[in-house]
């Protein structure tokens, strides 16, 4: 999977030159991102962290990548829809995962008041790597899929001019032309505002739970004023405001400040250190309303590891799509080595697996956010302390994916720039809505790639590690 940026990446004086280029361009361009120092204000903001060029990907991977895009949103929509699914795929670890537990217990207090809701709406991305094979072309490993605030839709959409522009600046008006369009924003809004519409309420807004300090904000942004623009408004509230403003009528409609919400779409509420018992309050309240969220619960309970390992065993999937045998071909093609660490002899097996061949698995707890799987050494000895404990439960074992490493250079702000082999993995932002039993909108609508050196194991963007960055289809 060669590219031929390699001859570029050695000349010192003209990549600085590129460099001044490419960070001007970004920060006109809208790639922002607000500072640490002062993550909740943007009187200070910088570029967000970006790649010099554009990284090579398989063509056919990316295009496999897209046209299984519709059937994963079929496939969580699916899931979130079987309570005996997730109450059994997730027995084990509720009882030693707390935060999935208490997710667990609103979903079951809903499900008991009867759900209020009747449109719900799937913002989501599934990611995958390019697995390298000896004997020949890499083939296309799901990650993850991310069922909550699945990010970087509207700094993606503002990348492409950038990297265009530095193959302009080289005079490779050719290459240039290569790198693809992409707005996932604009596709992301398109399903906030369907949802909004078929709440069927003129007056209503939409409800954007943010977090305190928030430096990804602009990315945020982008969806909102494609809302803006459609005259669907927008209010950015934390949890904490929700439970001290926010109240139900008696058919269960949601105000906040007085104002009624149609749509709820959470940036926030996706790992425990976003939850103070206020917050869960808050949280309690936002899904017992008859608002559409984004994710109602049981859709974010679809997307924990948890779920994902069980729909790799054989005759899962068959059972949540009946009647379709290609979505259950493609979904599965993409499907990486998962295997439960359940108590008993299957996650026996697996831990011996693992602790003799340790540099191919990773050991994956129930959370998103990057920055939290285990990894060699580490994730022996989290094996060995876990061995014999129940606490095992509340993890899955993945096949290692060992993608192809490429050169690139590696844009952070504050940072000189740094030539490094690296490693991509690719994102397809998927949305559809759903009313009743009827599927309104089923579609993918764009990409993220994320880069990272090969020597960070994990983490993303936010997490500080990856850096974003387009395909150059090869």
């Amino acid at each position: 999977m060669a590219t031929g940026w390699g001859s570029l990446l050695q000349d010192e004086q003209q990549l600085e030159e590129l460099v001044r280029q490419a960070v001007d361009r970004a920060l006109a361009e809208g790639v922002l991102m607000r500072t640490s120092q002062k993550p909740s204000s943007s009187d200070v903001v910088s570029y967000a962290p970006f790649t010099l060029f554009p990284s090579p990907v398989p063509a056919a991977l990316l295009e496999q990548a897209y046209a299984v895009q519709m059937d994963f949103n079929l496939l969580v929509d699916a899931v979130s829809q079987n309570a005996a699914f997730l109450e059994q795929t997730l027995s084990s670890t509720i009882k030693r995962d707390d935060f999935t537990a208490r997710l667990f217990d609103i979903y079951k207090q809903i499900l008991k008041e009867g759900i209020a809701q009747t449109v719900f709406l799937g913002l989501n991305r599934s990611d995958y790597m390019f697995q390298c094979s000896a004997h020949g072309s890499p083939s296309l490993r799901q990650i993850e899929i991310n069922t909550i605030s699945a990010s970087f839709g509207g700094l993606a959409s503002r990348t492409p001019a950038v990297h265009r522009h530095v193959l302009n600046v080289l005079s490779k008006t050719t290459e240039a032309a290569k790198i693809l369009s992409n707005n996932p924003s604009k596709g992301l809004a398109l399903g906030i505002a369907k949802a909004w519409e078929l709440y069927g309420s003129a007056n209503a807004l939409v409800l954007l739970i943010a977090q305190e300090k928030e430096r990804n904000v602009f990315d945020q942004r982008a969806i909102e004023n494609e809302l803006l623009a459609r005259n669907i408004h927008v209010i950015r509230r934390r949890f904490e405001d929700v439970s001290e403003k926010g109240s139900l009528d008696q058919d269960r409609r949601l105000f906040v400040d007085g104002q009624e919400v149609a749509v709820v779409y959470f940036r926030d509420g996706y790992t425990p250190s976003q939850y103070s018992l206020q917050n869960w309050e808050a949280r309690l309240l936002l899904e017992r309303s008859c608002a559409v969220k984004c994710p109602d619960i049981a859709t974010q309970l679809a997307g924990t590891k948890k779920v994902q390992q069980e729909l790799s065993r054989m005759g899962v999937l068959e059972m949540l799509l009946p009647g379709q045998p290609e979505a259950v071909a493609r979904l599965r093609a993409t499907f990486a080595g998962l295997y439960s660490l359940d108590m008993g002899e299957e996650g026996d097996q697996a831990i011996t697996e693992a602790l003799a061949a340790p540099n191919q698995f990773v050991l994956k707890p129930q959370r998103e956010g990057g920055g939290n799987n285990l990894y060699g050494e580490e994730m022996v000895q989290a094996l060995e302390r876990l061995k014999d404990s129940e606490e095992r439960a509340s993890y899955i074992l993945m096949e290692k994916i060992e993608p192809e490493p490429f050169g690139n250079c590696l844009l952070r702000p504050g940072r000189p720039p740094r030539v490094v082999q690296c490693i991509s993995e690719l994102g397809i932002f998927g949305v559809y809505v759903r009313q009743g039993k009827t599927l309104v909108i089923n579609k993918h609508v764009g990409h993220l790639l994320r880069t990272k050196a090969i020597e960070h194991a994990d983490g993303g963007v936010a997490a500080g590690v990856a850096v974003l960055d387009n395909p150059y289809p090869v």
